[in-house]
Formats: C-alpha cells, structure tokens, sequence
C-alpha cells in the first residue's frame, strides 16, 4: 500500500525546503538591486526571480524527474566523474564556502551591530555557540522535517511578513534614479544579480536531501517522490518570491533613508531603523540569525547524507565532524571567504545548469551518453573560463566569445552542444543504431 503525507507534512516539507534556500545573501541582494534599479524595478524584479527562484524550482523538479536523487541524475555519466563532481559540489557548497558563511553573516548582522567589533575571539565564540546548535539539530535527520518545517521555519515566516507589511504600507523612503547596466539592461542585469544566490547548486543537495526524509515517512514510490518534491519545491518558490518582491520594493523605496548603499545589508539595516526604530534592530537580528542558522542545517544535514551514503561513516558523526570543520572556516572572515568562494563558484555554476538541462533533453538526443558527458565537458571548460575571469586573470585572448564579459562565456556553447546532440537523433545512422539496440 501506497503511503502519502498528511497535509501537515506536506506543509512541513515546503517550509523546510524554503527555510534551507533562505540564507542572508538570499535578503542582501534584492534590496540593493532594488535600489539600483529605480524606475526599471520591474524588469530587474523578474530577471532577478527567473534565476533565484525559477531555476532553483526547475533544480529540483529535475531531481524528482530522474529519481533516485544525484545517482539518478547522473547515471550517464563514468561512475568516477559524477562522484568527483557531487563531493565538488557538496564540498562547495557546504563545509568550504556556503555553511560557513552563514555563521559569518549571522555574526555581522545579528549580533555585532549590538555588541561591536569583538575581535577574532568574539568571532571565534560565536561560531562555536552557532555550529554547535545547528550540530544539535541536524543530528537527528528524522526530526529535520519537524524542527525546522513546523518549528523554525513560521517563526521566520511571521518576523519576513512583518517586514514586508512595513514596507508596502509605510514606505520610507523615494525612489532613486536608475544606475549601472540596471539603465541599459535591467533584465539581463536582474537575472545576473539572480545568480548570486547559488540556490541551483543548492537544489541538487536539498532534492536529494528531501527525497531521503520522505523514504524515511515511507513514501518510496517514484510518483509520490516526484509529487511532494514538486510540491515542496513550488512552496519554496511562492515563499521566496514573496521575499524578494518585498525586498525589491524596500530598496527602491530608500533613496533619502540609506546613506550607505555599497550593499544591501546596510540598505536594510538603515530602512528597519527608520521603519520600526530599535525593536527593527532587534527583528531584522532575528531574521538574519534564524535564516542563516536554518540554512546551515540544511547544508550540514545533507552533506552529511551524501558523504555517509559515500563513505559509510554514520550520519551523526559527519554532522559532528562538517559542523567542526565550518566554525574552523567560518573564522577567517566574511569578507575573505567570499573573494575566495566566487571564482569557485563562478567556474561550478555552468555545470550544475548543464546539468539540469541535459536532465530534461537527454530523451532527446541521439546517442544520449555521449551527448550527456559532451554537453557536461562544454559547460566545464568555459565555466573554468569564467571562473579564472572572476580570479582577476588576464583572459583577453578569450574576450571575443559571445558573453564572455558577463561572466557568461559557458551558456552559448552548451546551448550549441545540446542542439547538437538533438541534430544527432534526425540522424539516420543514429537511427538505425537505435533500432538495433
């Protein structure tokens, strides 16, 4: 017999995946997009969700698409370089720049505004108390659903919606006049702003993730699977789009409230003081804190499923041992972790795109093996391209690729080779191979 969820764990689920997505750089950047938007708000609002919300959703949608999580996504690739690609990913994504950070951010804008600069002892301190909590947490992965869907995540969902009310019905602020490609290009620039993010990577852990917690409620069929993974993933999405909208809006209404626009921390560091005082000061610390620490679970929770189902080291242990490891990370600083983590990220990016569309396409290629490990390879090398761009490396020998000065030299040439590898199936040789198979 066929289990299916409660209408309580359903609800649980989607707020368990939005409360993982929503880590601080999730709240940082649309207020200064926003701002930097002024009257092209719109356009750069909906360039900004296709890549922060729209591809995090199609993300998971493909996990649930090719079952049996990351094993299923990549079965055509050689055993050896999936499992090379996925611990890239996760370690990423997880113990070397993503969790770590979420600690740091906490620390800048949940506490430090309040205690000041405390020097790397303080720092030090903080990220012991915040990984060890989110060690406690992740620890029992049977519970995750219940602790972070039922619990933490509708505190997070009432101080947002506070937030958000405050803003559309006692703006604070103008508009400010439009800057930057935001004047040119709005679009284009909102869906580069989107990438900023991660969330697609984000996607491969948490489908995998979710996939594991409801075997674990006894949902084992496939199209129970691909239903409430979709379900949880178009939660995530209504909630995220809820918050970035508000968030656009916050910043295009701070002209004359921030005199710090250099990021989008203090655009809402500035406007929560006007809007509501110091209480502000004390709500916008505990949005800060409650988004980064769930996001740290969710990245503990499901590198230490990944690594466990690769190694076989117990669960508990790896949460121990990736929770150690971030607060040893977390200390070197906020601002060093990021210049260190885009080239990374900027270089993995094109691939973990890739291959979410091959995942969707490969039913359409003609010899889909090959064209599946070719369309990876592309969207690799140009990724590397961009990545060692990001670096600050001279790269003006490659300056004449389409895109190459957004950052984006990776999307046309994979976008070719999927086209290609499509062309491949009208093949007759292709055909007949087919055939005979």
């Amino acid at each position: 017999m066929t289990k299916s969820l409660t209408l309580s764990d359903v609800l649980g689920l989607g707020f368990m995946t939005f409360a993982f997505y929503l880590g601080a750089g999730n709240i940082i950047f649309p207020p200064l997009a926003g701002f930097l938007a002024g009257e092209h708000l719109t356009l750069a609002m909906l360039g900004f969700l296709v890549t922060a919300v729209g591809l995090p959703l199609i993300t998971i949608i493909a996990v649930a698409k090719a079952g049996d999580g990351w094993a299923g996504m990549t079965k055509l690739l050689p055993a050896g370089i999936a499992t090379a690609l996925a611990v890239a990913i996760y370690i990423i994504i997880g113990p070397a720049f993503a969790a770590p950070r979420t600690g740091l951010v906490a620390y800048e804008m949940g506490l430090k505004p309040f205690l000041g600069d405390m020097g790397q002892a303080g720092l030090a301190a903080y990220t012991v108390v915040f990984f060890g909590l989110a060690i406690l947490v992740s620890m029992n992965q049977g519970k995750l659903m219940d602790a972070i869907g039922k619990i933490l995540t509708p505190l997070l969902i009432v101080l947002l919606l506070v937030l958000a009310v405050g803003v559309f019905i006692a703006p604070q602020g103008t508009m400010p006049a439009s800057s930057g490609d935001y004047q040119s290009s709005p679009f284009v620039k909102g869906i580069l702003e989107g990438y900023n993010t991660m969330d697609t990577l984000a996607s491969l852990m948490f489908g995998a993730l979710i996939v594991d917690l409801l075997r674990q409620k006894g949902i084992h069929d496939y199209q129970s699977q691909f239903k409430y993974l979709a379900i949880a993933g178009i939660i995530s999405a209504i909630g995220l789009s809820v918050v970035y909208v508000s968030l656009f809006q916050l910043g295009n209404t701070a002209a004359g409230v921030a005199s710090d626009v250099s990021n989008g921390g203090a655009i809402v560091n500035a406007y929560v003081l006007s809007l509501f005082g110091q209480p502000g000061q004390y709500i916008l610390a505990a949005i800060i804190t409650l988004a980064c620490f769930t996001t740290a679970v969710g990245l503990i929770s499901a590198c230490s499923d990944f690594f466990h189902n690769l190694t076989g080291m117990t669960y508990q242990k790896l949460v121990v041992l990736l929770g150690v490891v971030c607060a040893i990370v977390a200390n070197v600083g906020l601002s060093q972790l990021i210049s260190l983590s885009i080239p990374v990220l900027v270089a993995i990016y094109p691939v973990a795109v890739a291959l979410v569309l091959v995942t969707f396409l490969k039913g359409y290629f003609g010899r889909p093996r090959q064209v599946f490990r070719a369309v990876l390879m592309v969207a690799f090398l140009f990724g590397c391209l961009d990545g060692l761009g990001a670096a600050g490396l001279k790269m003006n020998t490659f300056a004449f690729l389409p895109l190459f000065d957004k950052g984006l030299a990776w999307l046309l040439p994979t976008l070719l080779a999927c086209g290609i590898g499509m062309a491949l199936r009208l093949c007759p040789t292709v055909k007949a191979e087919a055939i005979k198979q």
